[in-house]
C-alpha cells in the first residue's frame, strides 16, 4: 500500500517575464543569437519586433519572454552576447512599475489623466512625487494620496529650484520625469542630466502659434486640424525625439474655448500613451528620433 502522504511533490518554479530592448549596428547573425541565447536560458518568447535603419545602419529589437530562470542568470547569459554584438540594451521586467515623477503648473488635465490611469491599473507607473511651481495643484495631489512638492521658480531661482527637483529625484530614486503642462523652461544642464528619461507634452502647431492662448491664435487663422505632441526632453526647446502625436479636425464653428476644451483632451491622451509606452519598454532612441514598438 502506498502512503501518498509521504509522497514528494514537487512544486514547479515560478515563471517571470521580461522585456529585452538592444540596438546595435545592423549585422548579420543578431536575432539568431539573441534568440539562441533566450532558448538557453529556457525563455519561451511571447513577442519579438524587429527594425533596421537603412539610413544610420543601426538595428533594434524588443523581444518579451517568459521564463523560470532567474534575473541574474538572464542577464549574465544575455550579457555574452551583449559584448560579442556590442549591444546597447535593457532587461527589465515585465510589468514593473516605472517609479514616476510628475511636474505639473497650473493646468489639471494632464496630471488628472496620468493619475486616474495609474490608480485604474492601467499605467505601470509608481508615482511616488508630484512636483510644482503653483500650489493651484496640491488638492489634487492630496485627492490621489501623492507627496506634493512646491518648489516656486523665478529668474533668481532657478538654479536652486532644479538642483531641488534633481535632489528629490535622486532621493525618491525616479526613473521616469513626466512634464504634464509644467510651464517653465528647463535649463540645458538639467535636460542633459534627465536625457531619455523626461517626457513633455505640447500643442501640434509648433513652430506656429508660439507664447501665451495658442488655440486661441490658431482660432483666429481658422485652423483645420488641432493636436498634441509627446517628446523626450533636449536642451533644443520643444524639438526633442517624437514619442507620439494625434490631430483631430476642428471647423469654422467651434469657439475658440473649444478648441482649448478638444486640446487639452488630445494633450492628456497622447502624453498618456507616450508615457505607457515608455513604461512597457517600447520606445528606442534612435538619434533625434524613436523607434516605437506599439
Amino acid at each position: 500500500m502506498t502512503d501518498l502522504n509521504s509522497s514528494a511533490v514537487t512544486t514547479p518554479a515560478a515563471s517571470h517575464g521580461y522585456v529585452l530592448t538592444l540596438s546595435c549596428a545592423d549585422q548579420p547573425g543578431i536575432v539568431h543569437a539573441v534568440s539562441g541565447a533566450l532558448l538557453e536560458a529556457n525563455c519561451n518568447i511571447t513577442d519579438s519586433q524587429q527594425y533596421g535603419n537603412p539610413v544610420t545602419g543601426t538595428f533594434f529589437m524588443r523581444v518579451a519572454v517568459e521564463t523560470t530562470t532567474a534575473y541574474a542568470q538572464l542577464h549574465d547569459q544575455l550579457a555574452v552576447i551583449a559584448e560579442q554584438f556590442s549591444l546597447t540594451w535593457t532587461l527589465n521586467a515585465t510589468g514593473a512599475p516605472v517609479r514616476t515623477l510628475i511636474m505639473a503648473s497650473k493646468a489639471a488635465h494632464c496630471l488628472n489623466d496620468l493619475l486616474f490611469l495609474q490608480r485604474s491599473g492601467t499605467l505601470p507607473v509608481e508615482i511616488p512625487a508630484i512636483v510644482s511651481n503653483h500650489m493651484d495643484l496640491k488638492p489634487l495631489a492630496d485627492f490621489y494620496g501623492i507627496p506634493f512638492h512646491y518648489i516656486p521658480v523665478t529668474a533668481d531661482t532657478k538654479a536652486e529650484a532644479e538642483a531641488a527637483l534633481l535632489a528629490l529625484v535622486a532621493e525618491l530614486d525616479v526613473e521616469l520625469v513626466v512634464l504634464a503642462r509644467y510651464m517653465q523652461v528647463l535649463s540645458d544642464d538639467l535636460c542633459t542630466a534627465l536625457a531619455g528619461r523626461a517626457i513633455n507634452i505640447h500643442h501640434s502647431f509648433l513652430p506656429s502659434f508660439k507664447g501665451a492662448r495658442p488655440y486661441h491664435q490658431a482660432h483666429a487663422r481658422g485652423v483645420k486640424i488641432i493636436g498634441a505632441t509627446a517628446h523626450y526632453v533636449t536642451a533644443v526647446l520643444d524639438e526633442g525625439p517624437i514619442i507620439e502625436q494625434e490631430v483631430i479636425r476642428v471647423d469654422h464653428g467651434h469657439s475658440a474655448e473649444k478648441f482649448v476644451s478638444m486640446g487639452r483632451a488630445v494633450e492628456a491622451r497622447t502624453l498618456a500613451q507616450a508615457v505607457q509606452w515608455h513604461a512597457e519598454h517600447r520606445v528606442l532612441l534612435d538619434g533625434h528620433r524613436t523607434v516605437v514598438f506599439a
